[in-house]
């Protein structure tokens, strides 16, 4: 399998969302000009603003995408023996929302007997340009199979560990994330787990991606859904300060 490259996962986010990384460079050309041009001091000032917040825009996101994605263990993977901590994973499900660049990955670093990879996209609920970019650029593997988030073809009590990896967040409600959990506790059998690795909102992920943070889910939402659906936390870490590895255990 070919290795990530080295700015792979930075360049992945700029292709995604380039429209915003466009926007941000024509806008700090035009304010830079404007500084050579306006002679009243409020226009300087403004064009000052806009230019350091065009700066901050482009490095702290790309900067922070860099660093999670191609720097950080996250695709090191690690932090899987923190998280499965002897769990077995003969059958694992794989679930993702439209884009997966992990899964093969993964599935290296896994004892696994039964791979089952599910992709929840759904075109009517997920209308961000940016999923539809990502699923163009990488369409599904031939072994994927489409599901609906709260209706799986897996029969109940017979996974081991379920897997959601930066993906699940795509699921806007709480009612869906909630369905979501409860559709993988009726998957798994009894001490099974689930692993969600997300971007959560809070102030790290603010000062990285500034109102782009609000994509995200904060910690107590995640909490509330999983517990609706009756799991258990076990544990819960960093990898890196902007994102967190949850992990869950099915009573």
């Amino acid at each position: 399998m070919k290795p990530r490259g080295k700015w792979q996962g930075m360049w992945t986010i700029a292709r995604f969302n380039w429209p915003f990384y466009v926007a941000a460079v024509v806008f700090l050309i035009a304010a830079s000009w404007g500084v050579f041009w306006f002679n009243a001091l409020l226009g300087v000032v403004l064009c000052g603003f806009i230019i350091v917040g065009c700066l901050y825009f482009l490095i702290g996101s790309l900067g922070v995408s860099h660093q999670v994605y191609d720097r950080s263990d996250l695709y090191r993977w690690t932090w899987l023996e923190r998280a499965l901590h002897g769990a077995s994973c003969d059958t694992t499900i794989f679930c993702h929302s439209g884009f997966d660049d992990a899964s093969p990955h993964l599935r290296e670093q896994l004892s696994v007997k039964k791979w089952v990879i599910l992709d929840h996209y759904d075109a009517t609920r997920m209308s961000e340009p940016s999923i539809r970019r990502a699923r163009k650029l990488f369409p599904p593997t031939a072994e994927t199979q489409q599901a609906s988030y709260d209706q799986w073809p897996i029969n109940g009590n017979t996974a081991d560990l379920v897997f959601g990896f930066l993906a699940i967040h795509e699921l806007r409600s709480e009612a869906e994330r909630s369905a979501w959990f409860t559709e993988a506790n009726r998957c798994l059998k009894t001490g099974g787990r689930v692993v969600l690795v997300e971007h959560t909102r809070d102030f790290e992920n603010f000062l990285a991606f500034g109102p782009g943070f609000l994509h995200f889910h904060s910690v107590a939402s995640w909490r509330r859904c999983w517990e609706q659906a009756g799991f258990n936390s076990i544990d819960e870490f960093h990898v890196t300060p902007w994102v967190r590895v949850f992990v869950i255990s099915k009573s």
